[in-house]
């Protein structure tokens, strides 16, 4: 059994994260400041209030905890907000992470698997997407997360650390038996958007444009379910307990859903049709989001097994009946 510090772990992935770190026989313990986690998602170790950045916290938990390793989530996430204040961005995610790596390297603590983000390649030049693909992000966010993967990959040349990088696309789903799921402030994800809708928290919703080069013009994403997201979390820590090489991957199903098929999906699912409104495109919307997963599949031995109707299922289950008596 391994001790995980789990930076962010009160999170959406995060508490997934711990919870598959549990069920492995591996003891999560969790550091987040709850400025986007819950602490009613802390349920599989210990809990320590603090944030990446208090240098004295974050050295006092170390010695008090001992870690084999660190997965580290904690970060700010919404794109359209590190556009308006990318300082605040870079001061969290990346004056963060470097306190994180400092505090590491002085404790012996040598194991890194970072929550990273499709978000590092930009715009797509080919699709599907695989882990040769430029990175040249588009936004604030996409950037502070690649500044990331490059202080952990000189960090490990420098001190001999090792590090995995794992790229997620579209994070969705929840696992509603076990009280966690999809909760952020504001919400600005395609499925609990949607569903918001047919729970008349919101008036319709919006498909922001409809005349992409995609099957039936509209964007296309490729949506991945937390808990095999947190699998392969758990992959990558044991690779790298074991004495494995560090890596970058890419986390996502390479099977691509777009809007309109989302929205079908959801009809299924739930037996009810969501209001929907065609809107002009967003700037900075790609057409498309597509993983190539076979690195992933290759190195972590990981594939995916929950498909797009699971992943709405569940977050339907979370949305419309947990989430409520869970937050009371």
């Amino acid at each position: 059994m391994a001790t995980i510090l789990v930076t962010g772990g009160a999170g959406y992935v995060g508490s997934a994260c711990c919870l598959a770190l549990k069920r492995a026989g591996h003891a999560p313990v969790v550091i987040d400041n709850l400025s986007n986690g819950h602490e009613k998602f802390v349920k599989w170790g210990p809990f320590e209030r603090a944030d990446i950045r208090d240098r004295a916290a974050l050295a006092a938990i170390f010695v008090k905890h001992k870690p084999d390793a660190v997965l580290h989530c904690a970060a700010s996430i919404e794109v359209g907000e590190s556009v308006k204040f990318p300082d605040r961005f870079y001061d969290n995610n990346v004056a963060g992470a470097l306190t994180l790596f400092e505090v590491m390297r002085e404790t012996g603590c040598s194991a890194l698997v970072f929550s990273s983000t499709c978000a590092t390649y930009g715009e797509p030049q080919r699709l599907p997407m695989d882990e040769t693909h430029p990175q040249l992000p588009v936004s604030p966010y996409g950037w502070t997360k690649l500044m990331t993967e490059r202080m952990s990959r000189d960090i490990a040349a420098a001190y001999g650390t090792t590090f995995a990088h794992l790229r997620y696309f579209n994070a969705a789903g929840a696992v509603p038996e076990e009280g966690i799921g999809e909760r952020h402030e504001p919400e600005s994800h395609a499925i609990p958007l949607a569903l918001f809708t047919l729970l008349g928290r919101r008036e319709s919703f919006s498909i922001f444009g409809q005349d992409y080069d995609t099957r039936d013009g509209s964007c296309l994403r490729d949506y991945v379910h937390t808990l095999d997201l947190a699998d392969a979390h758990v992959r990558a820590l044991e690779r790298l307990l074991g004495g494995g090489e560090s890596l970058a991957a890419n986390l996502g199903t390479g099977n691509g859903v777009t809007v309109l098929e989302l929205l079908a999906a959801i009809e299924k699912v739930t037996g009810r049709k969501v209001p929907a409104v065609a809107a002009p495109r967003r700037p900075g919307d790609a057409p498309a989001l597509l993983a190539d997963n076979a690195l992933a599949k290759r190195e972590l031995g990981w594939s995916p097994s929950r498909g797009i109707e699971t992943i709405i299922a569940d977050a339907w289950t979370w949305h419309s009946d947990v989430e409520a008596k869970v937050f009371g």
